[in-house]
């Protein structure tokens, strides 16, 4: 194996062409020196110094680990400073919900993550009920989270209002036991659709379960069932339904809020609350593509 700090001392005496001056070079005794250097040739098994009265020349096998010494002390300087950079590095848990990850990208994380370098930024996708009770047990350090009410322990960023809609020209809606399409369990919104449907309404089947508001939609415009989607999400393949006129549940307002966790909050946590605040209107207007 080779040491580092004999090939430390071997790029000196390589560099100076001289013991003595090598010596000097990295605060050791000659003697000391010349023992290091027969160390390593003894490790290598071959010789790698010429000696005369000039100072000291490298052989052919000097050359050729010369080279090997350089890129391996550049390797083990880029180790330490990595080592030293993690050490340093702090860590902020972020949970976003899994339909609006997107969004939260392309508005304002990206930026986040290439202007502090030094802070690393780990993002967990979830339904928001999951991603309540996450943070509750400590899980994360800030939560962007989706909910019926105005949130008590949370900050409020922006009203999304959601409507039931059905393929245009289509007849999911029509069928005595609708066909739905929601969102997964611990999802306020598919809360929200149970706990407001009554029994004069029509029965309720849920053909499709899915984190993903493309697969939703996808769903919806081609005619397999009807969902709640956001207006933002809504297009030309849809129509929107009347919940009065088609016995379906209403739909609140939703309220997309930050939530933290008061036993993790530091300066990076607030630097990266006040980018979400800032791209507040991105988040809640631009629509995904």
């Amino acid at each position: 194996m080779l040491k580092i700090e004999l090939l430390e001392s071997f790029i000196a005496v390589a560099e100076n062409g001289n013991l003595s001056k090598a010596a000097e070079q990295i605060y050791r005794t000659q003697s000391a020196l010349s023992l290091q250097i027969k160390k390593l040739e003894e490790s290598v098994g071959q010789p790698l110094l010429i000696r005369d009265n000039k100072g000291v020349t490298l052989t052919e096998s000097g050359v050729t680990l010369l080279n090997y010494a350089y890129k391996m002390m550049q390797l083990n300087s880029k180790a330490l400073d990595d080592l030293k950079d993690c050490q340093n590095r702090e860590i902020i848990r972020l949970g976003v919900p899994t339909d609006y990850i997107k969004r939260y990208l392309s508005s304002c994380l990206l930026e986040f993550i290439r202007e502090f370098t030094r802070i690393e930024l780990v993002i967990d996708t979830d339904v928001s009920g999951n991603l309540y009770k996450r943070l509750q047990q400590g899980e994360f350090d800030v939560i962007v989270a989706t909910h019926w009410q105005t949130p008590a322990n949370g900050e409020l960023l922006f009203e999304r209002r959601f409507h039931w809609v059905a393929a245009k020209n289509g007849n999911a809606h029509k069928r005595n036991v609708i066909p739905m399409a929601l969102y997964p369990e611990n999802c306020p919104i598919r809360a929200q659709v149970f706990a407001n449907h009554q029994l004069t309404m029509r029965s309720i089947n849920v053909l499709l379960s899915t984190p993903s508001p493309q697969a939703l939609c996808m769903a919806v415009e081609n005619d397999l069932t009807i969902a709640p989607v956001a207006e933002f999400r809504i297009n030309d393949k849809m129509q929107i339904l009347d919940p009065v006129e088609h016995g379906l549940p209403t739909l609140p307002v939703f309220n997309e809020a930050l939530y933290l966790n008061p036993d993790t909050q530091t300066d990076a946590t607030q630097q990266l609350i006040s980018l979400i605040k800032a791209n507040v209107e991105n988040l809640a207007e631009v629509a995904d593509s």
